[in-house]
């Protein structure tokens, strides 16, 4: 009850029980918290706790609250125990920073797998890539760019040499290449 993280999750209701994780985030998921400053003095600890959860739980978090100088061979050993026992490991640098990955995994409990999931929208941009081939300076990165700025082709189309001019790496030069196309 003296869990300074708790104090902290206030995106998300939660209560107090007897169970083997330290919280329980859905039906099928839950997490482990670790302090490296306690995994340091305690390095079998995880592992008991480990045991205990067996597989109950489709998806097992095991939260690392990074609170030491040097992380990296705690990390690495974690790392490892984590792919043994299928196990996700999450780092947190702060205690407000753990709180917020627990209230996230909470509050997208019944959501939808999609959600989160990277839109495959290569498609598209493989088709914009190749239609932008046919100008001679523009590359991949200046493709993106313009397509994360106006969101689509007919935006690009319709932007002012000044709006084009302020997208990173697409220059004086490629403006005025990109409006001559267009106005064609």
């Amino acid at each position: 009850k003296g869990n300074p993280i708790l104090k902290l999750i206030k995106g998300v209701p939660w209560l107090f029980d007897s169970i083997v994780p330290d919280y329980q985030l859905g039906s099928t998921t839950c997490a482990l918290y670790l302090s490296l400053k306690y995994h340091n003095l305690n390095p079998s600890y995880i592992h008991e706790r480990l045991k205990l959860l067996a597989s109950s739980y489709d998806l097992r978090v095991l939260l690392v609250l990074v609170d030491v100088k040097d992380p990296h061979h705690a990390l690495k050993e974690l790392g490892k125990i984590c792919i043994l026992a299928d196990c996700t490991l999450i780092l947190a640098f702060s205690y407000d920073e753990a709180a917020r990955y627990l209230e996230l995994y909470k509050s997208y409990e019944h959501k939808p797998a999609d959600l989160i999931m990277e839109k495959n929208d290569s498609n598209y941009m493989n088709k914009l890539w190749k239609f932008f081939l046919l100008f001679k300076r523009i590359n991949r990165t200046d493709v993106a760019t313009l397509s994360s700025t106006f969101g689509s082709f007919k935006e690009i189309a319709n932007a002012s040499e000044e709006s084009l001019s302020f997208c990173p790496g697409v220059g004086p030069t490629k403006v005025v290449q990109l409006q001559r196309w267009m106005d064609e």
